[in-house]
């Protein structure tokens, strides 16, 4: 039997896509960076609020729920895009649920939140990313492929896209990528599940599983049962 723990990291990846969206928002690597080099250059990394935009997630699973919940709290107008959402449960969680190119059209800052398929991969790519405001912020922390990095690489130094936050990549182990050359892109290693919290919790998870399986009992995170 094969039993992984599904839950145990949703926490810690909503927290980084969160921290992607406020670095990109705020300029924060880039500023860091500056003033480590010697230069206090305040007025060069004017940023903008997340107060009052408009956040649109794309795909509405456990992580993008928590996500949602989080910035309504910062005060943002929270949209999602889901095809197998009904409106009414998304509406419950005070969330609007749109078509795709509504949110692309709408969004001040965009989170993508959706596993890597056939029919998701590229879905963010040079199309959608024809159709978003050039103040967009996009952050993906969910799997790589799901956005076209060249596509947003264009979209970034032809103005079209304001700034990103990267967790995830089409090919992994990446460390060489034209994004990382740019000033408007926050970069990092797919650190969604590196927290101390989600490791001891995915243990506590699979431990719990395997107690059921030699009981027995029904696993309900076994991949193979």
């Amino acid at each position: 039997m094969v039993i992984n723990a599904p839950t145990s990291n949703i926490v810690s990846a909503a927290e980084l896509a969160i921290a992607l969206m406020m670095a990109s928002a705020r300029n924060i690597s880039t500023a860091h960076a500056s003033l480590r080099a010697g230069k206090w250059a305040r007025s060069k990394f004017s940023g903008t609020e997340i107060f009052e935009k408009t956040l649109g997630i794309v795909g509405f699973g456990k992580i993008g729920q928590l996500v949602a919940h989080r910035m309504k709290a910062f005060g943002m107008n929270v949209i999602a895009y889901d095809p197998y959402l009904t409106a009414e449960k998304v509406s419950a969680l005070g969330v609007k649920l749109v078509e795709l190119d509504e949110l692309l059209k709408s969004s001040d800052f965009i989170t993508i939140h959706l596993p890597k398929t056939k029919e998701t991969l590229n879905l963010i790519g040079e199309d959608a990313l024809s159709k978003v405001k050039p103040t967009v912020h996009i952050v993906n922390a969910a799997r790589g492929g799901v956005l076209d990095e060249a596509a947003l690489y264009k979209a970034i130094t032809e103005g079209r896209v304001a700034g990103a936050g990267i967790d995830v990549y089409a090919t992994e182990p990446c460390t060489d990528s034209p994004l990382f050359s740019l000033d408007q892109v926050v970069a990092t290693p797919h650190l969604g599940a590196s927290t101390e919290e989600a490791q001891e919790r995915a243990g506590i998870d699979v431990a719990h599983s395997v107690r059921k399986a030699l009981a027995g009992e029904s696993v309900p995170d076994a991949v193979n049962a």
